[in-house]
């Protein structure tokens, strides 16, 4: 009954949406002179006769063209008004219902005897080369909060689910404040927390170059924003205090300090909260902002990946809703210009945090003679301290030369515990764990042409991640017979990587438009894992059995050369590079050394073909061999989970494979249609996979090499603006298969194929008055394919309102609908949140609450197919609440 009452409503909302949105009337026509010659730039405006207010504006186009709508009824007129022309006022009289009114205008000239004059004119957007500004003013509708809240209303970007930015389709480098940048790509903690209201213009940097002296010579298609601050907001203190308090002690406490000077910025943020925001997005994104294949980003993928993780599974559902946090953030930011040439940033950031996730599961594994059925019933909490430094130097030599250094050191303490019933048996899993990085880059920059810019980079990055786990139940009798009185196991894990290289990196950019780049160098690194495997009586060590112990010590030297040339004739332009690498290989496993000395060759062409100014296709071919990383070359057991065991190959292996890219675009991300498809074919011709024996306590990985394995991914999006009804659509159709092989049980070689497809659309809105609208909806399909098929579908949709009936006053809803597959019973789920806020005090005081999951849905259930069996499993939620909030500006 609740569900179909809820849908009537949905029914109701969207009748009211259509019914709001096409009640309109629509004027338009053309404005000319006696001479009959068109006239662009002619402000025509809306206006009621009562009181002579504004009700709406615009300029003619290029082809003397105007059009405007209105939703308001009666005694109106319209007023023409150009620079050397009389103005001319046409009376209009509209009863409300939906019409179209055509009026053509013609202006008569007016003499003028100017002795000077100052001509100043705001438009909502410009362009300037490659900077697109947006006055913040025209496109903000009086309820944004922070940042992300104001992106969200400006055209052609894009912010999803967990705060990612996108211009188009591609993520952003940088969000910077008045052209400084605090995060790089961690830019959510300023997204997500920084206040709206002191940004006066948002700029979009196309074809950016992260260093100011390969601008125009680099090939770059990358994107960034910039925030422009009011002049009031900059060379002063200011910020805002926000506290909340909820039902069965929720809270939330924010505060901004912020001083954005000409010399010297700074940042200060404190957020704490246990409602589930995560106010920092991936941490890793923060520590280690990646840029492959940029200039002077040597070691960007250089990192060590932890044997053992209790971490939640990405779920296709908002995180926040299965997120029992208790989080304390503190960053500390700032730059400084201690003189015109130098540059100084500082960051601190410090994150203390205790979550909870809970989850029942029914796991039904049904493949070659394995058939079983698993139950858990699984508490985990993590409680979790990092903190991190990061210093950045920039020394502007001169207009031609820079040097940076930059210095980062994170330290973060873990301790993970679970509570899980597994099969009816109770188990207890502790794992303590670290994260220790040093890393350290300088990078010198001559430009010493002026298209030709030589680079030398330098790196060194030391990272350590020592684990200790332990569980109190002995799964394993089958697999050690021998052991009877054995009640509990131990595994301590060291994983250190040491990593050093150097890049010369040359570019010269041809009068023509050619591009030609050279590089080389040499990267070092050096791995060693270490595993230690125990089996306990109580707290005695009584074995460590063999086969399940690693002293593993990985040595890698790449001396390379790379190559790469940018051919450009008229609007194609090709791409070819040639990248050298020979390879020096030292393995050293449990004191049995080897050595090898690879030399491969990774070639890849390309081309860029810009048809005209809304059609632009680019594509490449691609062919690659990888070296083989530490966790593939381990050669005993170790364990990964409770009840899984997993090895490596004891061998070096290089992995060959190559692909195919082909984007089409059509239109630009500006425009009112913009279109884009993406296709991307892979082989690989060597890859791992894995021979696994499934029992139903334990199960044991070894990986495999194996040849031939296929991916394929297409995806369209297609955005479209409706003028008459000030809405913008989107289309998002998506699939991708993948075959891969693996033995299971001491089976012959599978083939395993996934087939997934998606298929979504949206409609958000852009109106000027009380009310608007955002309603989506999006399908999954997923297809498992093997010796048995398993396949299911699901669904989320939501509708979200916003009404802002004045300056004071505005009410947010958002709704959502889950549907999940393949599920009897509890597979339908709706979901209400809602925030309110009045302005007590205009800038300066402001009242609100906040309503999170009105229905107080406690727990939801979705399913989820592999190559072996079929899962259920069901999460716990975070329950009904209700925050008062108090916002204090300063």
């Amino acid at each position: 009954m609740g569900a179909r009452k809820l849908k009537l409503h949905y029914f109701i909302i969207v009748l009211f949406v259509c019914k709001l949105s096409f009640s309109q009337t629509e004027i338009s026509g053309i404005v000319s002179n006696k001479y009959n010659n068109t006239l662009n730039s002619v402000n025509v405006v809306l206006k009621g006769k009562a009181n002579d207010s504004i009700i709406n504006y615009c300029f003619t186009n290029d082809y003397g063209e105007y059009e405007i709508s209105t939703k308001s009824k009666g005694n109106l007129f319209l007023e023409f008004s150009s620079l050397g022309y009389k103005k001319f006022k046409v009376d209009l009289f509209l009863n409300g219902t939906k019409q179209k009114i055509i009026k053509n205008i013609t202006l008569s000239e007016k003499s003028l005897k100017l002795n000077e004059i100052i001509v100043q004119a705001t438009k909502p957007t410009t362009q300037k080369k490659d900077t697109i500004s947006f006055i913040a003013k025209y496109f903000t509708q009086g309820n944004e909060q922070t940042v992300e809240d104001l992106l969200k209303k400006i055209p052609g970007l894009q912010i999803d689910s967990e705060g990612i930015i996108k211009i188009g389709n591609q993520e952003i480098e940088k969000l910077m404040v008045d052209g400084d940048d605090f995060f790089e790509k961690g830019y959510k903690i300023l997204s997500k927390n920084m206040p709206a209201y002191p940004v006066k213009e948002v700029e979009v940097l196309l074809n950016y170059s992260n260093n100011r002296l390969l601008k125009n010579i680099e090939k770059s298609n990358k994107v960034a924003l910039n925030l422009k601050l009011d002049e009031k907001s900059k060379r002063i203190w200011f910020g805002n205090v926000e506290a909340s308090l909820g039902n069965d002690t929720f809270y939330q406490a924010k505060g901004n300090l912020m001083n954005f000077g000409k010399s010297n910025k700074y940042y200060f943020l404190v957020n704490l909260n246990n409602i589930g925001n995560d106010v920092i997005g991936s941490i890793n994104y923060l520590i280690r902002p990646q840029r492959n294949d940029e200039p002077a980003s040597i070691g960007d993928n250089q990192s060590v990946n932890s044997l053992i993780n209790f971490t939640q599974k990405n779920l296709n559902f908002k995180q926040n809703r299965t997120n029992f946090n208790n989080a304390e953030l503190v960053s500390l930011n700032a730059i400084f210009n201690p003189t015109e040439k130098l540059k100084i940033k500082t960051l601190g950031f410090f994150n203390w945090d205790q979550t909870n996730f809970f989850r029942n599961s029914i796991d039904v594994v049904n493949v070659n003679n394995a058939n079983f059925t698993n139950t858990e019933n699984y508490k985990l909490r993590n409680k979790n301290k990092i903190a991190f430094g990061k210093l950045d130097i920039t020394n502007n030599i001169s207009k031609t030369q820079m040097l940076e250094l930059t210095t980062k050191y994170n330290n973060g303490n873990f301790n993970d515990s679970s509570n899980l019933i597994f099969n009816g048996n109770s188990t207890i899993e502790n794992l303590q764990h670290e994260n220790t990085l040093f890393d350290q880059k300088v990078s010198y920059t001559n430009k010493f042409r002026e298209k030709k810019v030589f680079l030398l980079t330098g790196r060194f990055i030391d990272e350590k991640t020592p684990q200790n786990y332990t569980i109190n139940q002995f799964f394993y009798q089958d697999l050690f017979p021998s052991f009877s009185n054995i009640n509990n196991v131990s595994q301590q894990n060291i994983n250190q990587m040491q990593f050093a290289g150097i890049n010369a990196h040359l570019l010269n950019r041809k009068e023509n438009g050619n591009l030609l780049e050279l590089q080389i160098g040499n990267e070092f690194r050096k791995d060693k894992l270490s595993t230690i495997f125990s089996l306990l009586e109580d707290n005695s060590i009584i074995e460590k059995p063999n086969g399940f112990q690693n002293q593993t010590n990985y040595k890698v030297n790449d001396l390379y050369f790379k190559s790469k040339y940018y051919l450009k004739i008229a609007d194609f332009g090709v791409i070819g590079k040639l990248d050298f690498h020979q390879l020096f290989n030292r393995l050293d496993n449990n004191g049995n050394s080897s050595s090898q000395n690879p030399f491969f060759i990774n070639p890849s062409l390309g081309f860029d073909w810009k048809i005209n100014d809304s059609n632009n296709i680019t594509s490449s071919y691609f062919y690659n061999t990888t070296n083989a990383k530490i966790l593939d070359v381990f050669s005993d057991f170790v364990l990964t989970s409770f009840r899984s065991f997993s090895k490596g190959t004891a061998n070096f292996n290089q992995l060959d494979a190559s692909g195919f890219v082909l984007n089409y675009q059509l239109g630009n991300w500006s425009n009112r249609f913009f279109a884009n498809t993406f296709i991307l074919y892979n082989k690989n011709h060597d890859f791992f996979s894995t021979n696994t024996a499934l029992n139903q306590n334990f199960t044991q990985s070894a990986k495999i090499l194996i040849k031939d394995r296929e991916f394929i991914t297409i995806n369209s999006k297609l955005d479209y603006y409706f003028k008459f009804i000030s809405s913008n659509l989107k289309l998002d159709l998506g699939y991708t298969k993948s075959d891969f092989k693996n033995i299971v049980n001491n089976s012959n070689l599978r083939k395993v194929t996934s087939n997934n497809y998606s298929y979504g659309l949206e409609l958000r809105s852009g109106f000027k008055g009380v009310f608007n609208y955002h309603i989506g909806a999006k399908w999954t399909i997923a297809e498992i394919k093997t010796t048995i098929n398993n396949s299911f579908t699901d669904n989320v949709s939501f509708l979200d309102l916003s009404f802002v009936f004045n300056k004071k006053f505005d009410v947010q809803l958002q709704s959502e609908h889950y549907f999940f597959g393949n599920l009897q019973s509890d597979n339908t789920y709706y979901f209400l949140d809602f925030d309110a806020r009045y302005k007590l005090i205009e800038n300066k005081l402001t009242f609100g609450l906040t309503g999170k999951n009105l229905f107080n849905t406690e727990k939801f259930r979705n399913f989820s197919n592999s190559d072996i069996g079929t899962s259920t499993t069901e999460y716990r939620l975070l329950p009904r609440f209700m925050l008062l909030k108090l916002e204090y500006r300063f």
